[in-house]
């Protein structure tokens, strides 16, 4: 009778304490949110997946949802009316899918457009990047969703203009191409299902140009891509296939305390997991951003003299981390504290240089703060997690 009543109270906490659909929640009313979704061949278990997809989406209350893989318009031109505070967008073409909902209250779209469409780069795009410019809170933001080409064989070849990863390779050149001689000094968030990892090795790796340019162009879920597999957007190979890429002009958003990027993990809110999830809604996760942009700062106020951007990869750190920066002010050093407020390490940062390798092997596991100081004030910061047993 002991042991009955002992399981009956377990499962009773366990009951109250279970997640629901409803208890998602990542936007908020200071900050822009954007979320990248494939929802594959939508709608995938028919009126269920409308349903579940409507409460997901309102429940998180981002601001914008790029979304891939959208087989059935009608579908989708259904759900995005039945949704509160949402409208949707979607066109008719040749498999392709793209599609994104965006609250109307909060987003105006000013233009929408295709590139890459004609003849000449289907081999590269089998689905034409879909370019959005929206206004949010007076800023003008440049968001370009992807539907890149799957598959492959995690080798990249670049003599073959058949192979899978070169394809990638090629794609997502053609987009830095596009973004450095069309949007620049523009607020642009490049983002999709673009089928291929960011931790691959450098001859493999389709992104390693755009990684390179960290000057001007960040994946905010590149510590995501580096980290656990329990966090990845597709769990099934398992791998993180879906990403977001910003331009250098919202590096300062990024590093603000309000900023957050997440995998969301909407399984664990399902009372059947992964298999009712992968089995209604997708295979893959939606990955999510979102940023405090000051709704005073206009566009043109971009490429103001005081523009500071402080970031480091990897991190979590083992053995070693990169941090990157750019500022026009004099006299800058990095210092790195433990949370004890002590610091570990102090360095002089000499007029133009833009990096520096730091080695951790030496210092314990933890968090860690790095500080950008300039004529001792502190310009920038960054917050590390040492984890040198990984």
């Amino acid at each position: 009778m002991k042991l009955f009543i002992n399981i009956s109270i377990l499962l009773f906490y366990s009951l109250i304490n279970a997640q629901i659909i409803g208890d998602l929640s990542f936007g908020t009313d200071d900050t822009f949110e954007i979320m990248t979704w494939n929802l594959e061949t939508f709608p995938k278990n028919e009126q269920q997946t409308l349903d579940d997809v409507s409460k997901i989406v309102e429940a998180l209350d981002v601001d914008f949802i790029a979304i891939q893989e959208i087989n059935n318009q009608i579908a989708f031109q259904q759900m995005a009316t039945n949704l509160v505070g949402y409208n949707g967008y979607i066109e008719s073409t040749y498999y392709d899918g793209l599609a994104f909902l965006y609250k109307p209250d909060v987003v105006e779209i000013k233009n929408i457009y295709r590139i890459y469409s004609t003849s000449t780069y289907w081999n590269v795009f089998p689905r034409a990047p879909m370019v959005v410019n929206i206004t949010y809170h007076n800023q003008d933001v440049t968001i370009i969703n992807n539907h890149l080409k799957c598959c492959g064989d995690g080798i990249l070849n670049l003599t073959n203009t058949d192979d899978e990863e070169y394809r990638r390779y090629e794609a997502i050149n053609l987009l830095k191409s596009y973004i450095d001689n069309n949007l620049q000094n523009e607020n642009v968030i490049l983002l999709g299902d673009l089928n291929d990892e960011l931790s691959d090795s450098i001859s493999n790796n389709v992104f390693q140009n755009i990684i390179d340019d960290n000057l001007n162009y960040v994946f905010t879920d590149y510590n995501i891509a580096l980290g656990s597999s329990s966090s990845w957007s597709y769990p099934s190979w398992p791998s993180h296939l879906d990403h977001i890429l910003i331009s250098n002009e919202l590096f300062d958003e990024l590093n603000s305390s309000n900023s957050d990027i997440q995998t969301i993990k909407i399984d664990n809110y399902l009372s059947g997991g992964w298999t009712e999830y992968n089995q209604n809604i997708s295979d893959h996760r939606p990955v999510a951003l979102k940023v405090a942009i000051d709704s005073n700062l206009g566009i043109n106020d971009i490429s103001k003299k005081n523009l500071v951007y402080f970031v480091n990869y990897p991190n979590p750190i083992h053995l070693e981390t990169t941090f990157f920066f750019k500022t026009s002010q004099e006299n800058c050093k990095i210092e790195i504290c433990n949370s004890l407020g002590q610091i570990t390490f102090s360095k002089a940062i000499p007029n133009g240089q833009s990096k520096l390798i730091w080695k951790t092997k030496n210092l314990s596991n933890g968090i860690y703060f790095a500080k950008l100081i300039s004529n001792n004030q502190i310009i920038a910061n960054r917050k590390l997690l040492i984890s040198n047993n990984i």
